[in-house]
């Protein structure tokens, strides 16, 4: 009877050994069940020895003999790297701060290349820096920002592959020169503004004197076209006039010569005698001696009759 209580308990703890190891070991699977997210991948060693690279998706990690020796994210990371001093050729300490944008390529050299190799690529750039800063002069390099970003990730680049790192990009953020050269540079970019600016002041008053001197050369040239204009007009008006003065002079004495000729062709055709004519003549010689003239010719014959009415009028006197 003692015997069959102690096989009854001894199968109990039996049962109890049996369900504790098949939880154990339950738990032990479950937790050998790695899912590897997006981007990233596990590096997997074998008893301490690099064995393979989980990529995204599920897995089993085989319970102690094999275990992940690195998480690695495939995404680009940036590094932004504190102000640190650097010294140029003409001897001039600055602070520069960079920015450092990389990818790991290759899990597997990053995660046995180097032993820190986040921290080996800090200290790679700040060496990289200093060495391209101090074969420039300071105002190259405050000029040559994409010269040194691209001779700094080339630099890099190459240095970091056998750690399985691409650097993609390097870039400066600030570069802070001493205050003193600060305020000089700040004192030297007021004056070239300064400068700029009464330049364009002397360019605008030049060009506006221009325009100005061009614009009294054309209202010269107009006026003087206008007057030109306006002067042949009046040549032309007192030619015409002169024209219709003449032509108005030239009828009157047509005019007068036709009268004349019809007036004698009438005396002819009266059988007028020469004492008419005399006569005549005599009127027109008393018409002519009203005008200006001081000297008067009078033919031989008309003076006869002058003498004859002056002794008319002599008699006439005598008889009153």
């Amino acid at each position: 009877m003692l015997s069959n209580l102690f096989l009854s308990d001894v199968g109990d703890i039996l049962a109890v050994v049996f369900v504790i190891i098949a939880i154990i070991a339950l738990i032990v699977a479950a937790s050998s069940i790695r899912i590897v997210p997006q981007s990233h991948v596990y590096v997997i060693e074998r008893l301490g020895a690099y064995h393979k690279t989980w990529t995204t998706g599920v897995h089993f990690l085989v319970p102690f003999i094999q275990r992940i020796a690195k998480k690695i994210s495939l995404k680009e990371q940036l590094i932004d790297y504190d102000p640190q001093p650097v010294i140029t050729e003409d001897n001039v300490t600055m602070q520069i701060d960079t920015v450092v944008f990389f990818q790991i390529t290759d899990p597997k050299a990053f995660a046995y290349g180097a032993e820190q190799p986040i921290g080996a690529l800090e200290k790679l750039t700040a060496t990289t820096l200093r060495n391209i800063i101090g074969e420039m002069e300071l105002d190259e390099t405050l000029t040559s920002r994409d010269y040194i970003n691209a001779k700094m990730r080339e630099i890099l680049d190459e240095a970091t592959d056998p750690w399985g790192i691409k650097v993609n990009r390097v870039e400066l953020k600030n570069i802070l020169p001493p205050k003193d050269i600060r305020d000089s540079m700040e004192k030297q970019m007021r004056a070239e503004r300064e400068k700029r600016e009464a330049i364009l002041i002397a360019q605008g008053e030049k060009e506006a004197a221009i325009l100005k001197a061009e614009g009294i050369k054309q209202a010269q040239i107009l006026q003087a076209e206008a007057n030109r204009l306006q002067l042949e007009e009046e040549a032309e008006g007192q030619k015409k006039a002169a024209i219709l003065r003449a032509e108005g002079e030239a009828e009157a004495i047509r005019k007068v010569h036709e009268a004349t000729a019809q007036g004698l062709e009438f005396l002819k055709k009266a059988g007028a005698d020469k004492s008419v004519l005399t006569l005549k003549a005599y009127e027109a010689l008393a018409e002519v001696s009203k005008g200006q003239a001081t000297k008067l010719i009078i033919p031989s014959e008309l003076q006869g009759i002058a003498g004859l009415a002056t002794s008319i009028k002599e008699v006439v006197d005598e008889k009153k």
